[in-house]
């Protein structure tokens, strides 16, 4: 285990509009902000979801994908630049109509509407994962 204390050094409001990739929102700000590392929460609507989930004994991730209309009732992440551009690391809890509820990494989802709150940190690694550990049948 490791813990640390992190500066915050900037937050940020990020409106996710209809036609936008959620994860691709959340990276964009990071570029276009200078944001090295951070953590984000958000809520909105998808009209899809590609989310993945891990499978402990064969240590893949596999995709499954949801064409319809989602509330995102709940996404966490963090950001890095494993490879020198920001990559999101989401985790979603969505909802169907029905309330049902779907969960799992978010890789795409086509937004709707949405709101994400992006804490900045003036430290560059707390979140060390690399984009090629979340690949689906890695």
């Amino acid at each position: 285990m490791d813990a640390r204390e992190l500066a915050v050094s900037a937050e940020y409001l990020v409106a996710v509009e209809d036609g936008d990739d959620w994860r691709g929102a959340v990276e964009g700000a990071a570029a276009a902000e200078g944001v090295a590392s951070a953590w984000f929460t958000g809520t909105g609507v998808v009209r899809d979801a590609d989310l993945w989930w891990y499978d402990p004994e064969t240590g893949d991730h596999r995709s499954v994908r949801f064409d319809e209309p989602l509330t995102v009732a709940a996404c966490v992440g963090g950001v890095s630049r494993p490879d020198g551009d920001p990559f999101a690391r989401a985790h979603a809890v969505l909802s169907r109509p029905s309330g049902q509820a779907l969960g799992g990494y978010l890789n795409a989802a086509t937004a709707v509407e949405g709101r994400i709150h992006l804490r900045a940190f003036a430290d560059d690694a707390p979140f060390t994962m690399t984009t090629e550990t979340f690949r689906p049948g890695s």
